[in-house]
């Protein structure tokens, strides 16, 4: 499915969610990331050994959970756009989703957008929390909240103004 519709199978997804324990624990990176290709600027990017150093550059990246702090250096340096942090631990009804975000206009703190789940379709609605760019390179990082029901599925953000 992943190479017809470039969108993950539910059993590729768990393969790569943390156990419900940490997820629901702190906030966590988790990595989308399915196809060997030669990249490794995520594992460069953890400042924490979150995740592992490649074998191969042609590896897939594998993240020790334990060590993961949930700071989103990996979601801005990522180029496939596919490393998502997840934080259901933000208040009792809503995640934070922070998300790579690379277009124009840039969403703003407090503004409301509609979230995108990895189709391209709109899910809910969610509150912009906070928008940085780590790397000065482009890359902004997005934070979300979002019902915490659909975290898993919150990829994407489009500003409506």
């Amino acid at each position: 499915m992943l190479e017809r519709t470039g969108v993950p199978t539910p059993e590729q997804i768990k393969e790569i969610t943390p156990p419900e324990e940490i997820l629901n624990s702190k906030p966590v990176a988790i990595i989308e990331c399915f196809q060997r290709i030669p990249c490794d600027p995520c594992h460069t990017a953890c400042p924490t050994g979150a995740i592992l150093e490649f074998k191969d550059i042609n590896d897939l990246p594998k993240i020790d959970w334990s060590k993961c702090t949930g700071c989103s250096l990996c979601v801005a340096k990522c180029p496939g756009l596919a490393i998502f942090v997840i934080d259901m631990t933000y208040s009792e009804e809503e995640a934070l989703v922070k998300l790579p975000y690379e277009f124009i206009p840039v969403p703003e703190k407090e503004e409301e957008v509609e979230c995108l789940n990895r189709e391209g379709k709109v899910v809910c609605k969610g509150k912009v929390k906070h928008v940085f760019e780590p790397f000065k390179d482009g890359t902004k990082v997005v934070s979300v909240a979002v019902p915490k029901n659909l975290a898993m599925e919150v990829r994407h953000v489009r500003v409506v103004r």
